[in-house]
């Protein structure tokens, strides 16, 4: 099998997972690497790194229709969730020890799914998992069914913009709405949503709205939790009072720089970036049908898929078979199943959607981003089928061993 592997990178189809910087967040950030100064510090290069911060925080709040006051950056996405959630949850339920339920749809990212599940382990949560279609989408009709009845104890509602895995973009103003009229704050991760579609928080109706800096093109280990001045929330960590009081710890300058940078490249040209995308996305989605007739195509089609998305279903393999020989071919993408001390299982999104735990273990994703080329979609297409046929052959080929041992 033939590499698709240049001398210079290889054919990279993870984005979702990490996006490259852009030049303009590298740039930022190297002009800050030539500095120093604690933004707490009161003598000039405080009040330098200050103003840098300060402005990047004022970047980003006209970039995703919030106010500066209302962006708290934290560590990445995973901290701005784990704020949204148990903070959220445990202000309100202070104020009020009935309201101890979270609504949390069925295929949140494991940083808000296991959020909830050690409020519910630790801190006595009563957690409602709200379903989904078969496309991954939750129904407006069904939070506002689960909040007719449970809205008086009800601390928190989280639902994700934008589906990481299969790329469900969910109908997050709608929601929102229903949320707002039971009087229920509402978080949402957006992490993956900031990259391809607009995102305006105000406009959302949200209470909270988690971003992280890599999906954007900015550095990892940096993001942002956007929170509605009037939010109650307890803070996670303590220390200098940093952040509204909600975050403490010395924020880091280049990072949010880099970040504010990134996302200002990325939303100034948002709709064409998004129309190639979806251009990139659909071929792939075509070719793979043709060469690959009984793949399966999981999640929604069009403009209710996130446009760099496309995730795929091969039976009778398994997803991990299926990276590694991509992986050999040149190919980086990734694999919907999680590995837990050496065990494959399933992805729970899939498992949500109605899938099969065993026909959902042999799933891929493929996300596109600012650095992919049509030439990376001919890539995966000349090598696919090959890959494909070959962890068909050696899933059965475990199959038979596993029999013959019995």
């Amino acid at each position: 099998m033939t590499s698709a592997r240049s001398a210079d990178r290889p054919v990279y189809l993870d984005h979702a997972a990490t996006t490259p910087m852009v030049p303009a967040a590298v740039r930022a950030m190297t002009d800050i690497f030539t500095t120093v100064g604690n933004a707490s510090s009161l003598h000039g290069s405080g009040r330098a790194a200050r103003r840098r911060i300060e402005e990047a925080r004022e970047s980003i709040a006209a970039d995703l229709g919030a106010r500066p006051s209302e962006v708290i950056f934290t560590s990445g996405g995973t901290e701005s969730d784990n704020l949204a959630v148990k903070g959220i949850f445990w202000a309100r339920r202070d104020a009020d020890p009935d309201r101890a339920r979270i609504l949390a749809s069925s295929v949140e990212h494991h940083a808000v799914l296991d959020a909830v599940e050690w409020l519910e382990k630790h801190e006595g949560a009563q957690v409602t998992w709200l379903p989904v279609d078969e496309l991954g989408r939750v129904s407006p009709q069904a939070l506002r069914d689960e909040l007719a009845v449970h809205a008086d104890e009800t601390a928190l509602v989280t639902i994700m913009w934008a589906n990481n895995e299969v790329g469900t973009i969910m109908p997050i103003t709608e929601l929102a709405a229903v949320a707002a009229e039971f009087g229920v704050p509402m978080h949402s991760d957006a992490v993956q949503a900031v990259t391809h579609i607009p995102v305006d928080f105000a406009a959302s109706g949200l209470s909270a709205l988690s971003i992280a800096a890599h999906k954007v093109g900015g550095p990892q280990g940096v993001g942002a939790l956007l929170l509605g001045r009037q939010v109650p929330c307890v803070p996670l960590l303590h220390g200098g009072g940093h952040e509204r009081d909600l975050r403490s710890g010395t924020p880091d300058t280049a990072g949010v720089v880099g970040m504010a940078a990134a996302l200002r490249d990325t939303t100034a040209d948002l709709d064409s970036r998004a129309t190639e995308l979806t251009v990139l996305r659909d071929r792939l989605i075509e070719r793979v049908g043709e060469t690959v007739p009984d793949a399966v195509l999981n999640g929604p089609v069009g403009s209710a898929r996130l446009p760099g998305n496309a995730h795929f279903t091969f039976p009778g393999c398994e997803g991990d078979s299926l990276l590694m020989l991509l992986d050999a071919a040149g190919i980086e993408c990734s694999t919907g199943s999680a590995c837990t001390a050496g065990v494959a299982r399933p992805s729970h999104v899939l498992t949500a959607m109605g899938v099969d735990s065993a026909t959902a273990r042999g799933s891929l994703r493929f996300s596109f981003g600012h650095t992919s080329t049509v030439a990376d979609v001919d890539a995966v297409i000349a090598a696919l089928p090959q890959v494909v046929e070959r962890a068909r052959a050696a899933g059965l080929a475990g199959v038979g061993a596993r029999g013959g041992d019995r």
